[in-house]
C-alpha cells in the first residue's frame, strides 16, 4: 500500500479494534503489575467506540473528520488517563492531516508528529518518564527520517515498527515517573511500560496493515 486513504483509515481502526480485544488480557496483566489493571479495558473499549464512529461517518467525511470523530469519541467513551492521551494524539493528528486526502510517508510522519506532541503536552511527561511518549517520540523521529530519505509508506513504517520496539524494550530500565505506577517507583525497573506496550502496538499493527 503506497498511501493510506479514507477507506483504509475506516478498516485500520477495525484492524485497531481486533488488536485491543485480542491484548485486553494481556494489557489488563501488565497494567496490574504496577498499576490499576483497567487498560486493556479502555483500549478495547475505546477503540471499540471509535471504530464504529468512523464507520458510521463513512469515507465521503475525509481522513481529517474521521480522526477528529475517533478522537471524540474515545474522549466521551473512555476518560481515564490513557483514554484521554489517546483521544488528544487522535484529535491533533487530525488538525495536522486538514485536506490531506491519502497518507504517504510524510503525511504519516505528520500524523505521529502531532500524536506524540499532542500526548506530550496533555500527560506532562517528559522522554525517559516510562510513559507511551518513550514509545511515540522514536516513531515521530524515525518516520521523519524515512519521510526525507525518500522511502516508501510501507517501507517507513516497517523501520518505525522496529524503532517501537526497541524502544519498549528500553522502558524496562527505566523508573515509573507518572500516574500509579509512580508510587511503585524502584518495583517498575524491569517491567515494560505498559503505556509504551499501546504505542508500539499501534504502530507495529499500522505496518502489519501497510506492508
Amino acid at each position: 500500500m503506497d498511501a493510506i486513504k479514507a477507506s483504509d483509515l475506516i478498516r485500520l481502526f477495525e484492524t485497531w479494534k481486533a488488536l485491543f480485544v485480542e491484548q485486553r488480557d494481556f494489557l489488563i496483566s501488565l497494567d496490574g503489575k504496577v498499576g490499576d489493571s483497567d487498560l486493556g479495558i479502555t483500549m478495547s473499549k475505546s477503540f471499540a467506540a471509535a471504530a464504529e464512529a468512523v464507520a458510521a461517518e463513512g469515507e465521503a467525511a475525509g481522513i481529517s473528520k474521521l480522526l477528529r470523530t475517533a478522537g471524540a469519541t474515545m474522549a466521551r467513551t473512555a476518560p481515564s488517563t490513557m483514554g484521554t492521551l489517546t483521544a488528544t494524539g487522535f484529535l491533533r493528528a487530525s488538525k495536522a492531516t486538514e485536506g490531506a486526502e491519502v497518507l504517504g510517508t510524510a503525511e504519516v510522519a505528520g500524523f505521529w508528529r502531532a500524536f506524540r506532541d499532542g500526548v506530550a503536552e496533555r500527560g506532562k511527561a517528559k522522554l525517559g518518564d516510562k510513559t507511551l511518549l518513550d514509545v511515540l517520540d522514536p516513531i515521530a523521529v524515525t518516520l521523519e527520517a524515512q519521510a526525507e530519505r525518500g522511502a516508501s509508506l510501507a517501507e517507513a513504517l516497517a523501520a518505525t515498527s522496529a524503532a517501537a520496539a526497541q524502544a519498549l524494550q528500553s522502558t524496562k530500565s527505566m523508573l515509573a515517573q507518572h500516574g500509579k505506577a509512580a508510587a511503585f517507583q524502584e518495583k517498575t525497573i524491569g517491567l515494560q511500560d505498559a503505556g509504551a506496550t499501546v504505542g508500539y502496538f499501534l504502530i507495529r499493527s499500522m505496518a502489519d496493515f501497510v506492508g
